[in-house]
Protein backbone atom coordinates (compact mmCIF):
# COMPACT_ATOMS: atom_id res chain seq x y z
CA UNK A 1 0.00 0.00 0.00
CA UNK A 2 1.27 3.41 -0.97
CA UNK A 3 1.49 5.42 2.26
CA UNK A 4 1.27 8.64 0.24
CA UNK A 5 -2.29 7.74 -0.75
CA UNK A 6 -3.25 7.17 2.90
CA UNK A 7 -1.61 10.46 3.90
CA UNK A 8 -3.58 12.20 1.14
CA UNK A 9 -6.80 10.51 2.35
CA UNK A 10 -6.12 11.71 5.91
CA UNK A 11 -5.42 15.27 4.69
CA UNK A 12 -8.63 15.28 2.69
CA UNK A 13 -10.59 14.08 5.74
CA UNK A 14 -9.05 16.92 7.77
CA UNK A 15 -10.14 19.41 5.10
CA UNK A 16 -13.67 17.98 5.15
CA UNK A 17 -13.79 18.40 8.94
CA UNK A 18 -12.35 21.93 8.86
CA UNK A 19 -14.81 23.07 6.18
CA UNK A 20 -17.71 21.04 7.61
CA UNK A 21 -18.37 19.82 4.07
CA UNK A 22 -21.57 17.85 3.59
CA UNK A 23 -20.94 14.14 3.03
CA UNK A 24 -23.64 11.87 1.61
CA UNK A 25 -23.36 8.14 2.38
CA UNK A 26 -25.46 5.04 1.71
CA UNK A 27 -26.18 3.80 5.23
CA UNK A 28 -25.73 4.18 8.98
CA UNK A 29 -22.57 2.03 9.12
CA UNK A 30 -20.95 4.35 6.59
CA UNK A 31 -21.93 7.31 8.75
CA UNK A 32 -20.48 5.65 11.88
CA UNK A 33 -17.16 5.01 10.10
CA UNK A 34 -16.89 8.68 9.10
CA UNK A 35 -17.91 9.84 12.58
CA UNK A 36 -15.07 7.72 14.00
CA UNK A 37 -12.77 9.83 11.84
CA UNK A 38 -14.32 13.06 13.15
CA UNK A 39 -16.57 13.91 10.21
CA UNK A 40 -19.90 15.27 11.40
CA UNK A 41 -21.91 16.82 8.54
CA UNK A 42 -23.31 13.56 7.13
CA UNK A 43 -26.58 12.65 5.41
CA UNK A 44 -27.63 9.02 4.92
CA UNK A 45 -29.39 7.98 1.70
CA UNK A 46 -30.70 4.72 3.17
CA UNK A 47 -33.42 4.18 0.58
CA UNK A 48 -34.91 7.68 0.82
CA UNK A 49 -36.40 8.94 -2.44
CA UNK A 50 -33.65 10.84 -4.24
CA UNK A 51 -35.83 13.88 -4.86
CA UNK A 52 -36.39 14.23 -1.08
CA UNK A 53 -32.67 14.13 -0.41
CA UNK A 54 -31.99 16.72 -3.11
CA UNK A 55 -34.76 19.01 -1.83
CA UNK A 56 -33.31 18.89 1.69
CA UNK A 57 -29.79 19.94 0.70
CA UNK A 58 -28.90 23.60 1.03
CA UNK A 59 -25.11 23.19 0.87
CA UNK A 60 -23.22 24.64 -2.07
CA UNK A 61 -20.77 21.73 -2.07
CA UNK A 62 -21.13 18.05 -1.21
CA UNK A 63 -19.12 14.84 -1.19
CA UNK A 64 -20.85 11.66 -2.30
CA UNK A 65 -19.27 8.64 -0.63
CA UNK A 66 -21.22 5.69 -1.89
CA UNK A 67 -19.45 2.34 -1.93
CA UNK A 68 -16.84 1.84 -4.61
CA UNK A 69 -18.53 -1.24 -6.09
CA UNK A 70 -20.79 -1.33 -9.18
CA UNK A 71 -24.00 -0.58 -7.29
CA UNK A 72 -22.34 2.25 -5.38
CA UNK A 73 -21.02 3.73 -8.63
CA UNK A 74 -24.51 3.74 -10.16
CA UNK A 75 -25.97 5.38 -7.06
CA UNK A 76 -23.13 7.93 -7.05
CA UNK A 77 -23.87 8.95 -10.64
CA UNK A 78 -27.61 9.32 -9.96
CA UNK A 79 -27.07 11.44 -6.84
CA UNK A 80 -24.35 13.52 -8.53
CA UNK A 81 -26.58 14.25 -11.52
CA UNK A 82 -29.52 15.35 -9.35
CA UNK A 83 -27.38 17.53 -7.09
CA UNK A 84 -25.61 19.18 -10.00
CA UNK A 85 -29.04 19.98 -11.49
CA UNK A 86 -29.72 21.88 -8.28
CA UNK A 87 -26.40 23.72 -8.54
CA UNK A 88 -24.52 21.80 -5.84
CA UNK A 89 -20.80 21.42 -6.57
CA UNK A 90 -19.59 17.82 -6.12
CA UNK A 91 -16.19 17.37 -4.48
CA UNK A 92 -14.70 14.08 -5.69
CA UNK A 93 -11.20 14.37 -4.20
CA UNK A 94 -11.70 11.85 -1.37
CA UNK A 95 -13.65 9.43 -3.56
CA UNK A 96 -10.90 9.44 -6.22
CA UNK A 97 -8.24 8.85 -3.56
CA UNK A 98 -10.19 5.91 -2.14
CA UNK A 99 -10.25 4.27 -5.57
CA UNK A 100 -6.44 4.08 -5.29
CA UNK A 101 -6.82 1.84 -2.23
CA UNK A 102 -8.16 -1.70 -1.89
CA UNK A 103 -11.13 -0.37 0.13
CA UNK A 104 -14.51 -0.80 -1.57
CA UNK A 105 -16.98 -0.37 1.33
CA UNK A 106 -17.15 3.03 3.04
CA UNK A 107 -18.24 1.40 6.32
CA UNK A 108 -14.72 -0.11 6.55
CA UNK A 109 -12.90 3.21 6.11
CA UNK A 110 -12.03 3.90 9.76
CA UNK A 111 -10.76 0.35 10.35
CA UNK A 112 -8.84 0.39 7.07
CA UNK A 113 -7.04 3.63 7.99
CA UNK A 114 -6.29 2.33 11.49
CA UNK A 115 -4.88 -0.91 10.10
CA UNK A 116 -2.67 0.83 7.53
CA UNK A 117 -1.41 3.57 9.85
CA UNK A 118 -0.65 1.06 12.62
CA UNK A 119 1.30 -1.08 10.16
CA UNK A 120 -0.81 -4.19 10.67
Amino acid sequence: MDMQVIEDVLKEIETIKENNTLVIVEGSNDKKALEELGVSNIIILNGKPLYRLVESITAKEAIILTDLDEEGKKLYHNVKHELQQKGVRINDRLRLLLFKTELRQIEGLANYIRRITNGI
